[in-house]
């Protein structure tokens, strides 16, 4: 017996393994809250992913990130939603950069519709109330070939962006032209075409039992093998290269002007309400959805959450760089999981009410809480 615990100790060491003590991803979903053990106790069923990023600030400036994984593996499928927009947004930014004659203050019009817009309005949109159409407007302005070979440029290679989101004919190789106007001086980006969607080959790729489409309930597993794709570790990682560029390599960073980066993170932890937005609609925790995601209580002033989330198909996901500027508590987590119980998919009747946002809040509460007992 002394001989097998001996070399359990050892194979965990070089595997580097942690215990539910020194794990703080296992000690929060160890605890009895309901709102966590229903998933914790079946993360297989609901897909379950999360990944935690301890922050350490050093006397000399130095920031040191720790990461935790649990049941995280990019070679299964989860639809993305609308979390695609973090890694667009950041990357349209980026392009921008390059650009001599456009900030983000320099409005533009899309293909032929005549309505201007500015990267400023966009990203308000975006981080906001998670806008498809501005989001879809950087989406024509790089076109998915850019898209994925600036990822794949930062060392993010687990990503596959194919469509624009709830647009029509959205997987259209053809982007359509931008045209940035400034001073009266009208500057043309040309539309390209971009190469066809190959089909995903992922685990998990087929989901649930059924689905609908025009209308008609379809008795087999729905494909996702032509949409988007976005692992939890790139859309992790994407959030950490934001928060903490100097933390990696320069070629692995973005390319963000010191304006853009900060207007980015500006973006990133601002509510509705003070986006424009009716708050009664839009409450607080609308697109926040770790620690507020099940509450339309305001999120009090000393905490800011540079995130963005994700919701469709019955999946939920949220990125989040959490602060707590009083109590200096700062950690990154992100998070999936699949609550559609009746396995059925495109019937809106999904349970992100009942499950899926109270676990993401609790799991937010619990990281949170788990950070104030270390002060």
């Amino acid at each position: 017996m002394k001989r097998f615990f001996l070399i359990a100790c050892v194979l965990c060491f070089f595997s580097g393994c942690k215990s539910v003590k020194n794990d703080p991803i296992k000690k929060v979903l160890s605890n009895n809250n309901d709102a966590i053990k229903k998933v914790a106790d079946q993360p297989e069923h609901f897909e379950l992913q999360i990944i935690y990023t301890a922050v350490k600030r050093k006397n000399n400036g130095k920031v040191i990130l720790t990461d935790y994984k649990y049941n995280v593996d990019a070679s299964n499928y989860y639809y993305p939603a609308s979390t695609v927009k973090l890694p667009i947004a950041v990357l349209a930014l980026e392009k921008l950069n390059g650009m001599k004659n456009a900030d983000a203050n320099t409005v533009f019009a899309v293909g032929d519709d005549e309505t201007k817009f500015s990267f400023a309005d966009d990203l308000r949109k975006i981080f906001a109330v998670s806008s498809n159409e501005a989001s879809n407007d950087f989406y024509e302005f790089m076109g998915r070939d850019y898209i994925n070979r600036k990822m794949k440029e930062k060392g993010l290679k687990q990503v596959r962006i194919s469509h624009r989101l709830s647009a029509a004919n959205s997987g259209a190789s053809q982007t359509k032209k931008i045209a940035f106007y400034n001073n009266g001086e009208e500057v043309l980006i040309p539309s390209v075409r971009d190469s066809a969607i190959v089909p995903l080959k992922l685990n998990k790729i087929l989901k649930g039992k059924g689905y609908y489409e025009n209308g008609k309930l379809i008795n087999s597993p729905m494909d996702f093998s032509r949409k988007n794709y976005l692992s939890l570790e790139t859309l992790h990682g994407t959030m950490k290269r934001v928060v903490f560029p100097d933390n990696f390599p320069r070629k692995k960073r973005f390319d963000l002007s010191a304006e853009n980066r900060e207007l980015l993170l500006y973006n990133m932890q601002n509510l509705p309400r003070n986006a424009g937005y009716d708050p009664k609609e839009y409450y607080d925790g609308y697109c926040k959805f770790f620690m507020f995601g099940d509450t339309k209580e305001t999120i009090p002033d000393n905490i800011k959450i540079y995130n963005k989330v994700g919701d469709a198909y019955g999946t939920l996901i949220d990125c989040a760089y959490i602060v707590d500027e009083i109590n200096r508590i700062e950690f990154i987590i992100s998070a999936t999981l699949l609550v559609n119980e009746d396995q059925i998919f495109n019937d809106d009747n999904y349970d992100y009410d009942e499950i899926g946002l109270p676990f993401l809040a609790e799991l937010g509460r619990a990281f949170y809480r788990l950070n104030l007992e270390k002060l």
